[in-house]
């Protein structure tokens, strides 16, 4: 060995153990005052609260991959590779398909599914998340190539027909998951004549480009001339020149008139937004009507948890019913709150509910919202979530180093989930930290589904949990405030669906199931994380590792339900306003602001304010047409899960092991009701799952009188 190459070999030692010593440090934890012993972190814990970073030196001498470990993806180039090969297997197996197949039908389809899915949901996934605009303009060009791939999967005559004939003759194999292909070939048309059904081919793309423009609208700014906002609050708004600036409605703001002036002006109608949201509406009702749907919502509820829309017409009226007294206790609490600040207001209005919600929460809490959050390191929240996944289903998440290459940016987290006979059922990546360019918003990605392979073996699913927090330096851990927290379970409730899911095919696999069954997992989670049986188990502050103090615990967990009723009876309103816009009533058209002025005054407990159209910033009327009322009945579902299951004894083992083989594994495999009549042994009723709704409210308004000691009695 040369001299010059000692010197590099120790230059590059030494740089080496430079950048291992800060976690080093940090796994050997901090000294307890008073104490002989060393407190430390897990693994898993140590390695979530640093933060990840680039080591160019160090990553030279490893081997280099691509984006998820695949090696087409050492270069964005290699977008076009993975389009192409797709495009090659597709024709492939359309020929398969439409020739004689050796196979059953649905093995065929799910092939067709797997094989787009795994560029389409990567291709996404990336040009949303990754920072580098080459990457994430490549991304974009492979989503439009596969996504005119599936247009034409959906219009192709001869594959539809194939798989109808094979399910009349009982060739298709899977008859659940061969009815599932055949809606989704007829919510297209391609069952009808010529005529209607390049009607709805045009319909589809006339809703698709309405619905990107409202979105776009919805979160447009306002921007208004200076001499409509009372003087006395245009310092509460930004300007620019003669015009002020309202990008919301300031809910949390403490003076009354700035909070009513961000309503009325963030909310005001607008004409272009109206002409948008009324076409969509329009042209959904027509296309669901050619396609023998008697509206929209019938075409969207379909296959899913409540089969029909009159069955969520009912859910929401009985809920809406239960919901009246308790909402209006909830609006009378707020309205004295109101009173002590300014006595001269006499009526509770729209703008004061958050504002109240929050200001009630802080007084009750009786501390800083800042000062739980040393108790919620990000690895320490990330070591509870082991600690359930360990005790409930008995996998453990194990922190894992990725190759170059093989993540987007330098500050993401790989878990491998690990069962304790099983061995690996798959891979997580946390994209956890905010970054310019990245969406502020808490999501699940999946970027490979769950598949069993022709081998024999299964191809484990690969998806990301993304959230937006800040911290993790060199000062210390990510410290997460209490509704990041919830978040987090939330978004690794999904996680943890695609993980336990074994599913023989992908395109039912895990999260792949009806929307209002998807949101089970994720919401049963939060109930894990405001359990104070759960919670003590992990919430301990980051720098002494002392538990949170019981008084702070129990408070934190009971305020998370205060006034539920009159947020539930929100989200009933909103519920009930997406199906009148998608219901029968849809063909009569008319002014969308008259629909949402009779909704609000039957399904709401404060008057609509003049002159305003919050229906033109609800861009979930987009994205969750006729289906917003999924996360109530889900809720409603988990609830009935909790409360049977694991409220007693939260963390038991049997419990887990019966979630995990009766309902997470199926993922969509199974009719929704069928699946979830049979774990719960109960029937799915509109009636059961709204009384399961008030009984959860009652439940936590009892636990909030005992720990606040405010009953209103």
């Amino acid at each position: 060995m040369t001299i010059a190459s000692i010197y590099l070999f120790v230059l590059v030692l030494t740089v080496i153990m430079k950048l291992l010593k800060p976690l080093s440090l940090l796994r050997h934890g901090r000294r307890r005052q008073g104490s002989q012993g060393v407190s430390t972190w897990s693994p898993l814990a140590t390695a979530f609260n640093t933060r990840p970073n680039s080591r160019p030196m160090f990553e030279t001498l490893r081997e280099r991959t691509g984006l998820f470990n695949k090696p087409e993806l050492i270069s964005f180039e290699g977008f076009h590779a993975l389009k192409e090969q797709a495009i090659a297997a597709t024709d492939r197996l359309i020929e398969e398909a439409t020739s004689s197949p050796t196979r059953p039908m649905v093995e065929i389809f799910d092939e067709l599914s797997d094989t787009l899915c795994k560029v389409a949901d990567l291709a996404e996934f990336v040009r949303i998340a990754h920072p580098q605009p080459h990457f994430a303009s490549a991304a974009e060009d492979a989503c439009i190539s596969i996504s005119g791939v599936v247009e034409k999967l959906n219009t192709h005559k001869g594959l539809y027909e194939a798989l109808r004939d094979s399910v009349k003759r009982g060739t298709s194999g899977d008859q659940h998951l061969a009815e599932l292909f055949l809606f989704d070939f007829e919510q297209s048309g391609i069952q009808l004549e010529d005529g209607p059904r390049k009607r709805v081919v045009a319909l589809n793309d006339l809703i698709l480009q309405t619905g990107q423009r409202f979105m776009a609208g919805a979160a447009k700014p306002r921007r208004v001339p200076r001499s409509l906002v009372p003087q006395n609050v245009r310092q509460f708004f930004s300007t620019e020149g003669e015009s002020v600036i309202v990008s919301g409605v300031y809910a949390e703001c403490g003076e009354a008139a700035a909070r009513e002036a961000a309503y009325r002006l963030y909310l005001a109608p607008d004409p272009h937004q109206e002409r948008l949201l009324s076409t969509a509406l329009q042209a959904r009702h027509e296309m669901a009507s050619i396609c023998g749907f008697q509206c929209y919502a019938d075409r969207a509820i379909k296959a899913s948890t409540m089969e029909t829309a009159a069955n969520v017409r009912q859910f929401l009226d009985i809920l809406s019913d239960n919901l009246y007294d308790r909402a209006k206790m909830d609006f009378e609490s707020m309205l004295k709150m109101k009173k002590l600040e300014t006595p001269y207001q006499n009526d509770l209005m729209c703008w004061d509910t958050p504002y109240f919600t929050h200001k009630a929460k802080t007084q009750l809490l009786n501390v800083a919202n800042s000062d739980f959050s040393p108790y919620f390191s990000l690895g320490g929240c990330m070591e509870g979530l082991n600690m359930l996944c360990q005790e409930l289903y008995g996998i453990t998440l194990k922190s894992e180093e990725m190759l170059p290459g093989e993540s987007w940016s330098p500050d993401v987290y790989k878990l491998a989930v690990v069962h304790e006979t099983e061995g690996l059922l798959g891979h997580i990546y946390c994209d956890l930290y905010e970054r310019p360019g990245k969406p502020h918003q808490d999501c699940h990605f999946t970027i490979q589904g769950g598949k069993l392979l022709p081998d024999g073996t299964y191809q484990n699913p690969i998806v990301v949990i993304m959230l937006s927090l800040s911290g993790g330096h060199r000062s210390g851990p990510a410290l997460l405030p209490a509704g990041a927290v919830d978040n987090l379970f939330h978004e690794a409730g999904h996680a943890l669906h695609s993980m336990l899911g074994r599913a023989r095919h992908q395109h039912v696999a895990g999260t792949r199931c009806a929307t209002d069954l998807a949101e089970v997992p994720s919401v049963l989670l939060e109930y894990f994380a405001s359990c104070p049986r759960v919670v003590r188990r992990f919430a301990r502050h980051f720098q002494t590792r002392e538990p949170m103090p019981e008084d702070m615990l129990q408070r934190l967990c009971a305020s998370k339900h205060l006034f539920g009723a009159s947020e539930m009876q929100l989200q009933v309103f909103y519920s009930a306003l997406d199906q009148k816009y998608h219901g029968p009533d849809a063909r009569l058209g008319g002014c969308t602001t008259d629909a949402l002025r009779r909704v609000q005054k039957q399904y709401y407990g404060l008057p609509y304010v003049e002159n305003t159209a919050w229906q033109h910033r609800f861009s979930h009327l987009v994205g969750y047409g006729a289906k917003y009322y999924s996360y109530l009945i889900s809720r409603a579902v988990a609830w009935s899960v909790w409360s049977r299951e694991f409220a007693a004894q939260p963390l038991r083992r049997a419990a887990g092991g019966r979630l995990r083989h009766a309902l997470l594994r199926h993922g969509g495999a199974r009719p929704p009701q069928e699946l979830l009549r049979d774990y719960l042994d109960m029937e799915i009723t509109p009636n059961a799952l709204a009384m399961a709704l008030t009984e959860e409210l009652d439940y936590h308004k009892e636990n909030l009188d005992r720990v606040f000691k405010i009953s209103e009695k």
